[in-house]
């Protein structure tokens, strides 16, 4: 529970530094009365209830892919249990355009966390103003530095400080409730429902700002992998969500006391002396906000490569006894380059809020859409109690993307913009794969045919393992090697690497062999898609032993030479084989041993 505290609720438990704030100082501008501000609190109260609350806790974390969370791991539930579904390619389209998003997410997440924050300097004094943008360029440098270390150690470290920020926050919404307790009548949904009917204009622009309140719901699915949802489930339950209703009830409660503070409600729930503690713990919360979009990613990341989304990039598992805990180098960097980006761009957390609200609610559709998927086709709960509660989360989640659609221009464009380019690579990437294997199926000679035309080729007494994607004929490495050498090893095993649709194999499951003469052995490797591929060490389980040492690795390294064939558009092939050059290398990603590989490359059209 304290791990996941500190890293999976930073970005949804900061959001009182805005939030509010925005839905009466932001584009649409609301009076500050009774009516108003109990209007408000209302709908931010009952969108944590209903769409934290009932539809990620209750309902979506229920549907984990063996543990795993997010949006792929979601499309490979579906693919493993209703793999003959008609609405497989729609759904397929919604988690790959829902991942896109996500990313989207994480990009604007950390620049918009520390710049709430640290705008608090000016609270203090005017002459802060200056240093916003360097201390936050600094925070953020400082926050990717520390990914390496990995979700399980950054947890440890940073829960006691997330759990200290709810506690406060929790305690300064209690202070001011209690001079104010009648704001607590806005837990009776009836003033959201009166705000949306006695001004519906503004109360559909409102609910543009609402949804930065639940901003990072997402991120509770997309991490399950690294915690678990039991221990998400409770921290939510007995810490988080409490806190975040009071400390939104304070400052309703301020306000209506005193319009004046809406400039800085949060900071100014505080008594002056406490102001720079709780501006210091601000920041290191905001900081920490960051954390669960971004082990998101990583997560993601990992599940896209091993769906065959993207190209092969560099995992590195940063904990021995939880699985799911994962670092993604390469997503990192850029992520850290696009956050430095945004801050120098948009220079104020109230201008990259317009920017926020799309991609996160776009993204709540898109997993609404899928879950509904599972709970009526594959679940199949009793229709008289999930249709009005799925209706009343879907239109919910319709109401607050149309909202957020409004601020397109003014920065909602950014996250689709990036959601567009990430799809673009997604499909690309997939469909090129596909070309290239039907190119070097079409070109592959049988099994059959090779030992009747090698009869009396030289076999050398030593082991060869030939790596394809092929499970049929005879892969273009050892055709190569065989012409440029004019032998054959006595041993060749043709071993084949394959994702299912699950986060793990179980061990018994993971290899399996088949003899087919003349010293040739196919072998198929099964992993999971949140699992680290290892090929020497699966083929130590083969029946007759199997030393990863004393075998020579072959691999083919094709070379793609665009044309315009059919398959796909000629700019698209180059893009493909951009990907294909940039990708890791297979003897990395393999984890074969460096001085064991020989590669051997061909030219091949697509």
């Amino acid at each position: 529970m304290l791990g996941a505290t500190g890293v999976v609720f930073g970005d949804i438990g900061t959001s009182p530094l805005y939030a509010f704030r925005e839905s009466f100082i932001g584009h649409h501008r609301l009076p500050i009365d009774e009516f108003h501000v109990l209007g408000v609190l209302s709908t931010l109260i009952w969108a944590l209830v209903l769409v934290v609350t009932v539809k990620y806790v209750f309902v979506t974390m229920r549907a984990d892919n063996r543990g795993e969370g997010g949006s792929f791991a979601l499309l490979a539930l579906i693919e493993r249990v209703a793999a003959k579904s008609p609405l497989l390619p729609a759904i397929a389209a919604a988690a790959l355009t829902a991942t896109a998003l996500f990313y989207g997410d994480a990009v604007i997440t950390p620049a918009i966390s520390i710049l709430s924050a640290v705008e608090g300097l000016s609270l203090l004094d005017d002459g802060f103003t200056a240093v916003v943008l360097p201390l936050t360029l600094g925070l953020v440098v400082a926050l990717f530095a520390v990914q390496r270390h990995g979700a399980g150690t950054i947890g440890s470290l940073f829960g006691p400080i997330m759990a200290t920020w709810f506690i406060v926050i929790g305690l300064l919404g209690m202070f001011h409730v209690a001079t104010n307790p009648h704001v607590l009548a806005a837990f009776d949904p009836r003033h959201a429902l009166q705000f949306l009917m006695a001004d519906p204009v503004r109360a559909f622009f409102t609910l543009g700002t609402v949804v930065l309140a639940v901003t990072g719901a997402e991120a509770l699915y997309a991490d399950m992998g690294h915690f678990g949802r039991p221990a998400i489930a409770r921290a939510w339950l007995w810490l988080a969500l409490p806190a975040l209703l009071l400390c939104y009830a304070g400052q309703s409660a301020l306000v209506l006391e005193d319009p004046a503070t809406i400039r800085s409600p949060f900071y100014l729930m505080a008594p002056p002396a406490l102001l720079i503690p709780l501006l210091l713990l601000a920041t290191a919360a905001t900081i920490i906000a960051s954390q669960s979009i971004i082990s998101g990613a990583f997560s993601v990341t990992q599940q896209a490569v091993q769906l065959g989304y993207l190209p092969r990039v560099s995992i590195v598992h940063t904990s021995d006894e939880t699985r799911g805990q994962v670092f993604a180098p390469s997503v990192n960097l850029l992520l850290s380059l696009a956050v430095i980006a945004l801050v120098l761009t948009f220079r104020s957390s109230t201008a990259l809020a317009a920017a926020f609200g799309l991609a996160v609610t776009a993204t709540m559709v898109l997993t609404t859409l899928m879950i509904g998927f599972v709970v009526f086709r594959i679940w199949r709960w009793n229709a008289v109690l999930s249709v009005p509660l799925y209706a009343v989360l879907l239109s919910l989640d319709l109401g607050l993307f149309a909202a957020s659609a409004t601020k397109f221009l003014d920065g909602g464009w950014l996250p689709v913009t990036i959601a567009a380019i990430l799809v673009l690579l997604f499909t690309t990437w997939r469909r090129g794969r596909s070309l290239l294997a039907e190119c070097l199926a079409a070109d592959a000679m049988s099994v059959d045919l090779l030992l009747k035309s090698t009869a009396d080729v030289q076999r050398i007494p030593a082991t060869a393992v030939y790596l394809t994607s092929n499970r049929a004929g005879v892969p273009p490495a050892l055709l190569h090697n065989m012409k440029a050498n004019h032998v054959l090893h006595a041993r060749i095993l043709l071993v084949t690497v394959e994702t299912a649709l699950t986060p793990r194999v179980e061990s018994g499951a993971r290899l399996s062999e088949e003899d087919l003469g003349g010293g040739i052995t196919r072998v198929v490797i099964r992993y999971g898609f949140s699992e680290a591929p290892n090929v020497p060490g699966a083929l130590s389980a083969l029946r007759d032993g199997f030393d990863p040492m004393k075998a020579s690795y072959f691999l083919s390294r094709q070379t793609l030479v665009p044309s315009r064939r059919p398959g796909m558009a000629l700019w698209r092939e180059h893009l493909f084989a951009a990907m294909m050059r940039n990708s890791q290398s297979p003897m990395s990603y393999f984890k074969l041993p460096v001085n064991k590989v020989v590669e051997l490359g061909s030219q091949v059209e697509i």
